[in-house]
Order: structure tokens, then C-alpha cells, then sequence
């Protein structure tokens, strides 16, 4: 779970996230990520992004970081078109593949998992599916989720919610997760 262990980014000011604020045009809905190995199947980090007041990603000790993305507390604001597809992006790669979830909720759904998460505090190495297992189980509507320390098994728990619709994203890029941050924080500085 080395993508779940990263070195943690600084804190951004209130002056910045608000800057950056993004507001995406669709339902509310919640969207578990789930980084999975090619070779032996198994998941190697989890985040989520709640399309609420904003949209954000919920980025448990996660490594993305971009130029114009601020952070704070393992929580990435921004989240544009363009900023979703350079997550996704930055995280498939010849040796990794993406599962993205998706389940519309209310707004109410939606706002207390945005508060869960903007007041969880930083996430601490490895614990990415357990911090995120956690807040969805304080979600109404989201009990029966098991905490685990397991990606897969949480995407695999995720996926038995009425709604959910699940697709695989794949690149065949550079394995190395370094080579694709740098790649897609280019692609996002020039304004992509």
C-alpha cells in the first residue's frame, strides 16, 4: 500500500481553498477510488470524492499532488473536470488500474460527507481504506460498510450499494507514480 504512505503536502490558507472553490454541475453523488495492482489484483489505495457545496477528494495519506490543487488535512479542493482526470490519470499506469465508483446521494448525504471529511484531520500511512471506511459508515444510508484496512474490500462492499456504477480506467503509461504526477501537474499548469 505504498500509495497510501506518502509524504504529506503543507496545509493550504482559507484565502486559497475558497480561490479555488469548484462547484460541479451534477448530482450530488459520492465516487470511491480504488487503485488496483494489475499483476496480483489486490488494491493498493483508496480515496473519495464528494460532489457537494464543492467538489472535493478525500485523499487518505495519499501522494497526488498538482501546482494548482490545493490541500489541507488529506483533503484536495479544485476538483475541476480537469483536475478529476489528472487523479485518475496520475494513478493508472502500466501497473496499476483504476476503479471509480459512483452513487448519487442527496444533498444532505453529500454535505455531511464533505464535513466528515474537511474535519477528519490528516490520515496517518497505510490507513487509507480504514479512513475512508470510516466516514462512509457515518453517512446515513452508508451504516452497513464494514471498516477495513483493505481497498479492494471496500470497493468490493461499495459496489453492493442500491445505485452504484462502477467502470475501470486504464493508461499504459510509465509505471512509476512519480512520472505520472509530474506528467499530469504539466498538463494542469498549461492549463489543461
Amino acid at each position: 500500500m505504498t500509495a497510501c504512505a506518502a509524504q504529506q503536502q503543507p496545509n493550504a490558507d482559507d484565502a486559497t481553498l475558497q480561490r479555488v472553490a469548484y462547484r460541479d454541475s451534477g448530482p450530488p453523488s459520492l465516487t470511491l477510488y480504488t487503485m488496483i495492482n494489475n499483476r496480483t489484483g489486490k488494491g493498493a489505495h483508496t480515496s473519495l470524492m464528494i460532489n457537494a457545496s464543492e467538489r472535493v477528494i478525500f485523499d487518505p495519506a495519499g501522494s497526488f499532488y498538482a501546482d494548482v490543487v490545493p490541500e489541507r488535512d488529506d483533503v484536495l479542493y479544485g476538483i475541476t473536470p480537469g483536475v478529476e482526470k489528472a487523479y485518475r490519470g496520475s494513478h493508472a499506469r502500466s501497473t496499476h488500474h483504476v476503479v471509480v465508483q459512483t452513487v448519487e446521494v442527496t444533498p444532505e448525504q453529500a454535505q455531511r460527507a464533505y464535513q466528515l471529511v474537511t474535519r477528519n484531520g490528516r490520515v496517518p500511512g497505510a490507513f487509507c481504506a480504514n479512513a475512508t471506511a470510516s466516514i462512509l459508515k457515518k453517512i446515513p444510508g452508508f451504516e452497513t460498510i464494514d471498516v477495513t484496512f483493505y481497498p479492494g474490500k471496500l470497493s468490493e462492499q461499495f459496489a453492493t450499494l442500491p445505485g452504484v456504477t462502477t467502470r475501470s480506467y486504464r493508461e499504459n503509461d510509465s509505471a512509476d507514480l512519480k512520472e505520472g504526477l509530474a506528467k499530469n501537474n504539466a498538463v494542469l499548469n498549461a492549463g489543461g
